[in-house]
């Protein structure tokens, strides 16, 4: 099912996401200062072309630990790029979610497009993985949670 939702996906204007992904990444890798927000840009586009069955997680709450894109930098990071770039690539997608949710047929592409536009505000800091890997890593957050909640 996974495989059918991602062609059609593409068909009918997921490619287009992903360009708009790739031309922002490739105006913020030309400026050199804007390279990390490329690499942002660059996994969302990616992760534009084939959205089913994966899903964007903070890397702190897959690996256990903060790096340098889920600390402070990335909060500045995260912040600068929502003011250059994120709203208007959020709007984008839901644009594209009100469009796909109105033909009833594409409320699929539709939940997609919205949870693209939650990622396109604060990039720095995420990664993309299988939705399994997903679940785990938010079980295991829970668990380490609650853990701290009852010591």
């Amino acid at each position: 099912m996974r495989l059918i939702l991602n062609i059609l996906w593409l068909l009918f204007g997921g490619i287009w996401s992903a360009i708009a992904w790739l031309l922002v990444g490739i105006l913020a890798a030309i400026t050199i200062v804007g390279l990390p927000w490329a690499r942002s840009c660059f996994m969302l586009a990616n992760y534009t072309l084939w959205p089913f069955g994966r899903d964007v997680i903070a890397r702190d709450e897959l690996y256990g630990r903060e790096d340098i894109g889920t600390g402070a930098l990335g909060l500045f990071g995260n912040v600068v790029w929502f003011v250059l770039a994120g709203w208007w690539l959020a709007i984008m997608h839901l644009t594209f979610a009100v469009a796909n949710a109105i033909t009833i047929i594409g409320i699929p592409f539709a939940w997609a497009h919205v949870k693209l536009a939650g990622a396109s505000l604060f990039p720095v800091g995420k990664t993309v993985q299988d939705l399994e890997i997903v679940d785990e890593a938010m079980r295991n957050t829970a668990r380490s949670r609650v853990e701290e909640i009852r010591s």
